[in-house]
């Protein structure tokens, strides 16, 4: 069952779709977006409803923000995930925490414990308490680093 929350919903779709390019090594873009999205429909039987569009549109200024930011993203998750290289993070937590770290970049509207809760709670339905634990702390370190709500 998808959340009822368009923004909760956005995040997913976008995590999805960002963890499915960077699988097929693709770039992220619209038409292959809505390509994703009519697969999820049909699979989950998504309607189209007013929740559903407003996640679509969420989403899809979450994996802009991304794509264009990823260089930036990925530098930031380095820094803060002490000990711990990126390329050894499993594809789904270093795209929730791209999510996220978008959010805070590009998303003032959006309060960085928002985004962090959020991908948290992410984590811990697609990857697991420990997941969840462990993006907490890199997202916290992040956000105590100045990172969010225009702080850049």
């Amino acid at each position: 069952m998808p959340p009822a929350h368009s923004k909760r919903l956005g995040r997913e779709l976008a995590m999805e779709f960002l963890f499915s390019c960077e699988s097929k090594q693709e770039l992220p873009g619209a038409a292959a977006f809505d390509i994703f999205l009519e697969s999820v429909k049909e699979e989950f039987s998504l309607e189209d409803n007013r929740i559903t569009r407003r996640a679509r549109d969420y989403a899809v200024r979450i994996y802009e923000a991304v794509a264009c930011n990823m260089e930036k993203i990925d530098e930031i998750i380095t820094a803060h995930c002490r000990n711990w290289d990126i390329d050894r993070l499993s594809g789904v937590d270093r795209n929730i925490m791209r999510v996220a770290i978008a959010e805070m970049l590009e998303f003032p509207e959006v309060p960085p414990v928002v985004s962090i809760d959020e991908a948290v709670g992410i984590a811990r339905d697609f990857s697991g308490v420990e997941a969840g634990n462990f993006i907490n702390g890199v997202l916290n370190s992040v956000k105590d680093s100045g990172i969010g709500n225009n702080g850049r």
